[in-house]
């Protein structure tokens, strides 16, 4: 449960030389396993219960079974990936913390005092932590794109390197002050209407004149790069960070290896909005674990398809959510697996 370097499994992640290359990976991605998903079904429906009875518990052993090949469905591997950056937007006053506090979360991180590690600990699942270049925060986006096209690919390619081959779940998280504006910037520019007062929230508990900065901020980028709406990834790169790109690169190397994903709260949600503006489905290996505080979350998560898992009011960040949800996920195969169907325990089934 100790924070580790970016996994590598000797597989080399593919060097996106361009946003049409990155592009062009984005579009081709791989469907579930329709046979494994179909023997879960039936599976479902000769258990023990009235079909349905489980409610969700019996659909995401259905996708995990899509997603794993396999129609009994296995949790033995699950990885915890926390991607971590600072952003320059921060100099706009959009955040009630310093930006040192990123790089200190991370020390906390490896020293294991933070709620991820408890929470992953917990869940048994590996936790690997990701700092990308916090001693070179992004550029203000009010005033420059936050990233160069090169500066994004090399933080995708990070995020898409994470990802170990083979694992039965991935879980995204992240860490950076700032991000919360970034993110909120991106479903702006890539959901047109509202701006800033639609979608900036609190984030780490900025007061009204902070919160009047941060709307602002984000009215003043969506003007400053309106010639970028159009394509979204030159969105995530002008407007994002470089946490948010690793998380997008790993949500993508997650497809191509057929791997399920849980997200977690707003700023992993808006990191990985893209691909569904880029082709549709391109979620559907990804739950998301639930939906946070932040104001704009559930609106996020609507525009994306996706329904929560859970809502506890959460809004840490750093994967928290994911990680309780991944114990949800394993009660759900715990009576996937475990249950007796009607011809085992001699139980009369309902009549067809």
């Amino acid at each position: 449960m100790i924070p580790t370097p970016p996994h590598s499994d000797g597989v080399q992640a593919p060097v996106f030389a361009s946003l049409d290359d990155l592009r062009a990976a984005c579009l081709d991605l791989p469907e579930g396993d329709a046979n494994a998903a179909l023997a879960a079904t039936e599976r479902q429906n000769a258990l023990t219960k009235p079909p349905g009875s489980l409610g969700r518990l019996e659909e995401v052993a259905i996708w995990l079974a899509r997603w794993q090949g396999r129609p009994i469905p296995r949790l033995d591997r699950v990885a915890v990936l926390v991607f971590a950056g600072n952003h320059g937007v921060t100099a706009q006053g959009v955040s009630a913390y310093p930006t040192e506090v990123t790089a200190q979360m991370v020390a906390n991180f490896a020293a294991g005092g933070a709620a991820i590690n408890q929470l992953a600990r917990n869940a048994g699942a590996t936790l690997s932590v990701i700092p990308l270049s916090l001693d070179e925060p992004t550029a203000d986006f009010t005033q420059a794109p936050a990233m160069s096209d090169e500066e994004f690919l090399a933080a995708v390619a990070v995020g898409y390197d994470a990802v170990p081959s083979d694992a039965d779940l991935v879980c995204l998280g992240e860490m950076g002050i700032g991000n919360t504006t970034a993110a909120a910037a991106v479903a702006a520019a890539l959901f047109a209407g509202g701006g800033g007062a639609r979608w900036a929230g609190r984030g780490t508990g900025v007061d009204d004149r902070g919160l009047a900065r941060k709307k602002a901020a984000i009215d003043a980028a969506l003007a400053r790069h309106a010639d970028r709406l159009r394509d979204p990834l030159a969105i995530a790169a002008a407007f994002g960070g470089r946490e948010l790109a690793a998380m997008l690169g790993a949500a993508l190397a997650a497809r191509k290896k057929r791997i399920p994903v849980l997200l977690d709260g707003f700023v992993c949600s808006a990191a990985v909005a893209p691909l569904v503006k880029l082709r549709a489905g391109a979620l559907d290996h990804v739950q998301a674990a639930h939906v946070s505080a932040e104001a704009a979350h559930r609106m996020l998560l609507r525009e994306l398809g996706l329904v929560p898992l859970l809502d506890l009011q959460m809004r840490l960040g750093e994967a928290s959510g994911a990680a309780v949800a991944i114990s949800l996920l394993r009660a759900a195969l715990a009576c996937h697996e475990g249950m007796a169907t009607f011809a085992e325990a001699g139980v009369a089934n309902k009549p067809h």
